[in-house]
């Protein structure tokens, strides 16, 4: 008996459902910039993100995780992703990649990353490499989605990011955690890679909804999980910095679903205007 494989492309009615946990997750990433500082623990970032996600009626979809109980996972310094909340405090110079998600009442998902660099005067060399790290992670972000509105393929992002990243100096991709389709889970296909593959993957047409997350280093891209399960940290120790955004295609342009303004700052360098999903 063949087996029924559920399409990857979403419905225009779909996508507008998809509309409000991206901003919540907006919203929540928006509360974490609001109050990172020296001195402010990875747990008080994680329930600054969760109110700013209940306020709008919504709810983490990184606790329906098994095993995970947390709204955000808060990534430090050399800790690429899937860090755990905690009473870890905040010092001047560290990196801190947050990732977060929200679901809906009708059980549609958003998801995003940013990376924070807290300051420290006395130590201007190693925050400077580290914004410059975060600021090239993001660009290639954009780079990433500014590719997906004018793309024949999937797979010609990851070429995209991968092209900016190595045009900006010796970083480190990582190859071992990817981006992903999301709609009604939080992860699905399609996948979405941050390098060049030699398949072309899915086409591009309207429907399509991913989540584009490249991971970056200033060292190795090799890494290892801690022993919490959770935590993947560089080999080598060197910093990583982590940018997400959920990106709708349709049948009139793109929409950052992720993004408060759906990415028109973002891609107005490519000359790229997003257009809302009717």
């Amino acid at each position: 008996m063949r087996s029924i494989r559920r399409s990857i492309y979403k419905s225009p009615a779909q996508l507008r459902l998809m509309l409000e946990p991206g901003l919540a997750t907006a919203a929540s990433l928006d509360a974490v910039a609001e109050i990172i500082a020296p001195g402010v623990t990875t747990l008080d970032l994680d329930r600054a993100a969760e109110s700013a996600i209940t306020q709008r009626g919504l709810s983490s979809n990184f606790k329906l995780e098994q095993g995970y109980f947390h709204t955000i996972c808060a990534s430090v310094n050399d800790e690429v992703v899937h860090g755990i909340p905690g009473s870890r405090v905040l010092q001047p110079g560290d990196l801190v990649s947050v990732d977060s998600g929200a679901i809906s009442t009708q059980g549609w998902n958003g998801d995003a990353a940013r990376s924070f660099v807290v300051d420290d005067p006395a130590r201007p060399d190693l925050v400077a490499a580290r914004r410059e790290l975060s600021r090239v992670t993001e660009q290639s972000l954009w780079h990433g989605i500014a590719t997906l509105a004018n793309a024949r393929h999937l797979n010609e992002v990851g070429a995209a990011i991968e092209d900016y990243i190595d045009s900006q100096g010796e970083y480190g991709i990582l190859t071992d955690y990817i981006g992903h389709g999301i709609g009604r889970s939080m992860h699905e296909d399609p996948p979405v890679f941050n390098y060049a593959v030699r398949q072309k993957g899915p086409e591009v047409k309207p429907g399509l909804v991913v989540a584009i997350e490249p991971m970056v280093t200033l060292g190795s891209a090799e890494t290892y999980v801690r022993d919490d399960g959770w935590t993947v940290v560089t080999d080598d120790g060197s910093a990583a910095a982590h940018w997400e955004h959920s990106v709708a295609v349709h049948q009139d342009g793109i929409w950052v679903l992720t993004a408060e303004d759906g990415g028109a700052a973002g891609l107005a360098p490519f000359g790229i205007t997003p257009v809302r999903p009717a």
